[in-house]
């Protein structure tokens, strides 16, 4: 394209945090080989997409910034989870100049030096050691390995990602000690299947400054506790070892919270759904996981109007949340997915049936939150500082419960001379349905 200036890529990331994670590995690569982003199209010499193809909902918005990017810029890569189903890609834009799935760093960096050859100047070619970020400085996602054993019938991703494959601990250690060095504040870990870290290299050892630790999930989040960093897990499914980690929590260890995707309450529908753990009374569990640290908030993900699903069993899920108490909650109407073994299942739900129990779900996962906010009022808490509003003087900040762009906030008034990035002690004076109020705590406040 031209040797005599920097070559300039243009990236739009699409999808969950483990395709911000590829996203950023690309993005380092490209800034350690000499390129440079820019943040428009028109100022780009090749636009690089990284693409969601789970949903349908997903895949239309992936389809739509391709063809964005096509005809703001022309020069496209598409890569990411679509990129599995290149003719989904090329049979609406044809012209793109290459289709790569998921996690497929080599192929991508390949595809960009076909069509742009990478520039070099060993004098200017700086990286900083936590490599490039699309989060803000004081929390990045450590994604601890690759796709997924699991066969559920309404989800595409083992066929998009493969199957499990995980790093050696080692290797997830020296990247969270050098994100912590950079200066961030705190690790949020994520995979397909955070449970099942390291069951497909049965658990190998694997050494850290000199210590041989097993890859297995109990191990990393001991190793991760030492870094003085929040540490907060996603995608942990229930089986019997993560009972093993709440007693880490309840040390201050690892943030006292777990994100976990029950799906739904029934027997038969999990069986349906062929839901790892669906035969755990959960129930029990999470009974026993607040006895041990009172203070965990559980996030979870339900499915309603899975074909089959019926008054009953819905009903059930009703009852089955309100027992469980769920702090962070989230719902999707069931929608068929290509691919999905569940599209063969018979007696789909009706559409307007659907609307109905997602709406009567989200009430009372609206009023469990706010109920068990308001008894956080009056309690102490610590705090990080995402961002200061710039009209009011507020700090936007997150509690132990609260992970970001997902759940609630604390809204800080008053709080002058805090930044973001910064931990800051708080005493609750509100809450609302999904946010605290809060001021600069005093020192007088009740320990939270």
């Amino acid at each position: 394209m031209t040797t005599n200036r920097t070559g300039r890529i243009g990236f739009v990331s699409l999808g969950c945090p483990k395709a911000l994670v590829d996203s950023e590995r690309i993005l380092t690569q490209l800034r350690a080989e000499g390129y440079e982003t820019v943040a428009e199209y028109e100022g780009a010499d090749l636009v690089v997409v990284n693409t969601c193809g789970f949903i349908d909902e997903a895949v239309d918005e992936s389809l739509a910034a391709i063809g964005e990017a096509m005809d703001r810029n022309g020069r496209v890569v598409v890569t990411g989870c679509l990129g599995a189903r290149p003719t989904t890609v090329t049979d609406a834009h044809p012209r793109v100049l290459s289709v790569t799935g998921p996690h497929n760093y080599e192929a991508v960096m390949s595809a960009i030096h076909q069509h742009l050859p990478p520039p070099h100047d060993p004098f200017l070619d700086l990286l900083p050691p936590q490599g490039v970020k699309l989060t803000p400085r004081h929390y990045a996602y450590l994604k601890i390995s690759e796709g997924c054993n699991n066969r559920c019938t309404f989800c595409i991703i083992p066929g998009l990602r493969g199957r499990l494959a995980s790093r050696p601990i080692g290797d997830v250690m020296r990247e969270a000690e050098r994100l912590v060095a950079a200066g961030v504040r705190e690790l949020l870990v994520i995979s397909q299947d955070t449970s099942a870290y390291g069951s497909d290299l049965r658990y190998r050892e694997d050494e850290w400054h000199g210590r041989r630790m097993e890859t297995r999930f109990q191990a990393l989040c001991e190793a991760l506790g030492e870094l003085g960093a929040w540490v907060r897990l996603h995608y942990v499914y229930p089986y019997p070892h993560v009972d093993k980690v709440i007693p880490l929590m309840a040390e201050g260890k690892v943030l006292p919270y777990l994100d976990i995707p029950f799906q739904h309450a029934n027997a038969r529908i999990l069986r349906l759904m062929r839901r790892p753990a669906h035969a755990q009374d959960t129930l029990a569990r999470i009974s026993s996981w607040r006895h041990t640290c009172p203070e965990l908030t559980l996030r979870s993900t339900f499915i309603v109007g899975f074909p089959g699903e019926t008054d009953a069993e819905f009903e059930e899920l009703l009852d089955w949340l309100a027992e469980a108490q769920l702090d962070r909650v989230g719902c999707f109407k069931y929608s068929p997915v290509e691919g999905a073994a569940a599209n063969a299942l018979d007696d789909p739900v009706d559409e307007d049936v659907k609307e109905d129990r997602w709406q009567r779900f989200m009430q009372v996962a609206a009023r469990i939150s706010e109920e068990r906010l308001a008894e956080k009022i009056g309690r102490r808490m610590t705090v990080l500082v995402d961002e200061i509003d710039r009209d009011s003087g507020a700090a936007m900040a997150r509690g132990p419960g609260d992970a970001p762009e997902i759940d609630g906030r604390v809204i800080v008034e008053g709080g002058h001379g805090l930044g973001q990035g910064m931990f800051a002690e708080v005493e609750i004076t509100g809450a609302d349905t999904y946010d605290l109020l809060a001021v600069p705590a005093g020192p007088d406040s009740n320990p939270l």
